[in-house]
């Protein structure tokens, strides 16, 4: 599958078959390996001049808009995909493959009826990818919710023993708890651990003998009990703070330490679940974005074309996948067949009349004439004989 395409226009002297049968013997004969589909529009409802030129401005940037909705999808499906470890499977716009979807595009007349005035089409379209991207935007903001109290959790039992959550490298049997007694836990630097044991005893009165037991060590600490007296506890934290001993508190909970593990337990499910309904989600509304992404590149070309070659419209849509080295012929062959004399052609004779009424002979300026403005109307950085602009899968 190509990951870009042209969807270009060319006017039409003499008829749209003639024409389609000179562009493909080209595009055989000098670019056979690019490929060419046609795309076809349906008749729209032109409207006056004002309206069109006025819908031209915004072509543009809702065409941008919506290609950036489409690759946010996109990019957020492979991000799932990757986090899931699932194969990436071909999006598709009810059950067809994008790329054939554009290629055999087919205008939805139900969903957009074209008896109704471009504007009112573009802006039913621009509405509802509008709608989908803030959708798009709550989902997403309650699955990354879930991510961060999940990578919070995770930070507590796999950081620093400075800072993580002691309760799952911590026994019962490690704890000294009566009366008098009690225990407390120590990190002591990796580097430090002689220092700790052959100065613990002596850090205040009533510690128990040899009761520091090393229960586990990371790459920068290292987890240390030791049992004394309740009443000189105090006095312990003081003096282990004065060495660089840090003295965590903890108070073992069977209770706390299972709710903890079954919250953990709900936030993983609700992350697994989150992503998936996310995932299928995403996958719908591509597909969604895009049907609206080529029907409203239909009413661009439709717009562009009419604004480019006249009244009545007579154009030859199409759609095509030059690789990069073949751009420069491909742009020939269109340039070749869209020369000044085939315009003079379709502007001219007949088409006067209609063409007078919208104010042709002024609007019409040559490539040099034109400049900047002439690439607007074409959709693409530079300008061209004939309308032309790029879609970006990717």
């Amino acid at each position: 599958m190509a990951s870009r395409y042209w969807v270009v226009s060319l006017p039409v002297q003499n008829s749209p078959s003639t024409l389609w049968t000179q562009l493909q013997d080209q595009i055989s004969k000098h670019s056979f390996d690019t490929p060419l589909h046609r795309f076809n529009i349906p008749n729209l409802r032109v409207g006056t001049l004002d309206s069109l030129l006025s819908l031209s401005d915004d072509l543009a940037k809702s065409n941008n808009f919506m290609e950036g909705v489409s690759h946010k999808i996109r990019r957020q499906i492979e991000e799932l995909e990757r986090i899931s470890g699932v194969e990436s499977g071909s999006l598709t716009v009810d059950g067809v493959p994008v790329d054939s979807y554009l290629t055999r595009f087919v205008w939805d007349e139900a969903k957009y009826p074209t008896v109704s005035p471009l504007k009112e089409i573009v802006d039913g379209i621009h509405g509802q990818v509008a709608k989908i991207e803030d959708d798009l935007k709550v989902r997403i903001s309650e699955y990354n919710n879930i991510r961060s109290q999940l990578n919070a959790i995770n930070r507590k039992q796999t950081g620093s023993l400075a800072v993580r959550d002691l309760s799952n490298l911590v026994k019962p049997e490690d704890i000294v708890t009566s009366e008098h007694l009690t225990t407390l836990l120590a990190i002591v630097s990796k580097y430090s651990q002689k220092d700790w044991l052959s100065s613990y005893e002596t850090l205040t009165s009533y510690v128990v003998p040899r009761s520091s037991k090393k229960l586990y060590e990371d790459n920068e600490y290292a987890l240390y009990t030791v049992t004394l007296f309740n009443r000189v506890a105090d006095n312990f934290r003081t003096s282990a703070r004065e060495k660089g001993f840090q003295i965590r508190d903890f108070e073992y909970s069977p209770e706390t330490h299972e709710s903890r593990k079954q919250e953990l337990d709900k936030l993983v499910q609700d992350q697994e679940s989150l992503r998936g309904s996310l995932l299928q989600w995403c996958y719908t509304s591509y597909g969604e974005v895009f049907s609206s992404w080529m029907h409203f590149s239909a009413v661009r070309l439709f717009t562009e074309s009419i604004l480019r070659y006249g009244l009545p419209p007579s154009f030859l849509a199409s759609v095509l996948a030059p690789s990069v080295k073949a751009e420069k012929k491909v742009r020939s062959i269109l340039e070749g067949l869209s020369d000044s004399t085939n315009r003079q052609g379709n502007m001219g004779g007949g088409n006067e009349e209609a063409n007078n009424v919208f104010g042709w002979s002024a609007y019409w300026k040559t490539e040099d004439e034109a400049g900047a403005g002439m690439a607007g109307l074409a959709g693409d950085a530079d300008a061209h004989p004939y309308v032309s602009f790029t879609i970006n899968l990717i």
